[in-house]
């Protein structure tokens, strides 16, 4: 699948947002009801404001449903499973972080007597 450059905007419109994705306004539409990780601000007036990491996953949904022919349900699935895995990442992350921190302390106090 070809690179998409996503320009530096805060907010695209549901028409922006198709052409940069090549993904028609009523599939992405659709794609709201269906996924419910993706979910765009809203103005007052109910026109889509899209951001550059809604256009990120609207990316991944259509990889994962037109290039490696996942069904809905397969792809919600997978984003699922994938969400998980930076989720446990993450949270590993911040134990060694905090593990580090505390090593940092006892230097710290040890120094100070």
């Amino acid at each position: 699948m070809t690179q998409v450059v996503i320009p530096d905007k805060l907010f695209f419109t549901i028409s922006e947002t198709s052409k940069l994705t090549g993904i028609m306004p009523y599939v992405l539409r659709y794609w709201e009801s269906e996924f419910n990780v993706l979910k765009p601000d809203k103005t007052t007036g109910g026109q889509r404001r899209y951001r550059k990491k809604d256009i990120e996953l609207l990316l991944k949904i259509k990889e994962l449903l037109y290039v490696q022919g996942y069904t809905i349900a397969g792809a919600k699935r997978h984003l699922k499973k994938e969400k998980k895995v930076v989720e446990e990442v993450a949270v590993a992350n911040v134990i060694g972080l905090k593990n580090e921190l505390r090593e940092m302390l006892k230097i710290i106090e040890h120094k100070e007597k």
